[in-house]
């Protein structure tokens, strides 16, 4: 059996020429959809909505109270540099009185022992050398009677110079004499040699007392070496420079005194210290609030209050020329897992306006010092002036020109030159 081809070919050729014709219709019907003036998001609907203006600081989370501890400083110690025995761990909480960190005390318990053992030798050399003097002085205070009565008895010789004969008168004029020089002679010696003595025990008492501040500061080093907490809260500890490296210290690590490496921290009061920007200052006061974000903690939002503005600025870190100021915000509330250190992020509330006619800062359009909207009127769109009020990075405030409900295009720069074509 055969058949024709060509009835085939007909019927093909009518199929085509349908979709030939149906394409175009389908084609223009698909841009009028998708034509930006027609497409829903390309428009917006004007709506009464809570308006604020916000201003994004960083900075980083401290507590209200801490206590920092520093590595103890020896008196008169020439230790370089002291070893943890003990320490509490990092987020233990303490209450107050309890230990903290204990260094090794051997060095300075034996520094102490020899001080002391020093100050005790000085203390029998004073009193061996009082006894001496005493005694000196009692052998003095002898002789220098015994001068005194010779020196009378001699005085009662010369009384009998008229009925003694001339030889004797005179051996007791040269007795008087004598007795005179030598009274004369231990009176003068006997306060030399008093203050000789004093002059020698007040050296060894300044020996003395100089080995008795030695053995106290030795006392109050070996007392340093257990530090204990001064208030109740939760253990933190620094990172600090460790033999090459940044960490935090360990019990067996060695330690340089004067170095902050433990804190305890209150967690019940936190606050942000924050660096602001010289061209952000002026906007700022104390009172206003603010929304917090964690960096660690995304979902974690609390309340602060700006409590004070630093009057003084400090060079910024990129330019010397602008300034940059320290704020200090009082976190309202508490977290567990709000802790020092911790970077975080500010919305500060500079102005807000309840119930306002609220567009996109992007729909707004301006020429000749005026403000326009393209606000949807039938078919197309028409140019609405209007006036604008308080504005932030994405909305402004509409205050006049435009009512709830409105339909207006999203982009006035690029669908103005649209309307011109």
């Amino acid at each position: 059996m055969y058949f024709s081809a060509k009835p085939a070919r007909m019927g093909l050729a009518a199929s085509f020429g349908i979709v030939l014709l149906v394409l175009p219709y389908v084609f223009a019907r698909s841009r009028r959809t998708d034509s930006p003036g027609n497409s829903p998001e390309r428009t917006v609907t004007v709506e009464k909505k809570n308006f604020s203006r916000v201003l994004r600081v960083n900075g980083t989370a401290q507590a209200t109270h801490s206590f920092v501890v520093l590595a103890p400083r020896l008196a008169g110690a020439q230790l370089s540099s002291l070893v943890i025995t003990k320490m509490m761990p990092a987020g233990a909480h303490v209450k107050r009185g309890d230990v903290l960190v204990e260094f090794d005390p051997q060095a300075q318990v034996k520094d102490f022992l020899d001080k002391q053992k020093s100050f005790k030798d000085l203390v029998g050399q004073v009193a061996l050398k009082q006894a001496e003097e005493d005694i000196a002085s009692a052998k003095d205070d002898t002789a220098l009677k015994q001068a005194e009565d010779e020196l009378k008895r001699t005085q009662l010789e010369m009384q009998k110079s008229e009925i003694v004969s001339r030889i004797d008168a005179e051996k007791n004029r040269e007795a008087l004499d004598e007795a005179q020089a030598t009274l004369k002679q231990l009176r003068e010696t006997y306060e030399l040699k008093r203050r000789a003595a004093a002059a020698g025990i007040h050296i060894l008492e300044i020996q003395r007392d100089r080995a008795m501040e030695a053995m106290n500061f030795a006392q109050a080093n070996a007392a340093k070496m257990i530090i204990h907490s001064p208030m109740d809260g939760v253990v933190v500890l620094n990172t600090i420079w460790l033999g090459g490296r940044m960490g935090t210290v360990q019990p067996g690590d060695e330690i340089r005194p004067g170095v902050p490496f433990l804190q305890v921290v209150d967690p019940s009061q936190m606050e942000v210290r924050a660096e602001i920007n010289q061209a952000d200052f002026l906007q700022l006061q104390p009172g206003l609030h603010a929304q917090i974000h964690l960096d660690a903690y995304p979902g974690l939002t609390l309340s602060a209050v700006l409590e004070e503005l630093a009057p003084l600025g400090h060079a910024g870190r990129f330019s010397q020329k602008v300034r940059r100021f320290a704020g200090r915000f009082s976190i309202q509330g508490s977290d567990p897992r709000l802790l020092p250190d911790l970077s975080v992020a500010l919305d500060v509330e500079l102005a807000s306006i309840a119930n306002a006619l609220v567009i996109p800062r992007e729909s707004v359009g301006g020429e000749l010092g005026s403000e326009f909207v393209w606000l949807k009127s039938g078919a197309g769109y028409e140019k609405r002036p209007i006036r604008t009020g308080p504005k932030n990075d994405l909305e402004v405030v509409a205050e006049s020109g435009l009512a709830a409900g409105d339909v207006i295009r999203r982009t006035a720069r690029e669908e103005q030159g649209a309307a011109a074509k």
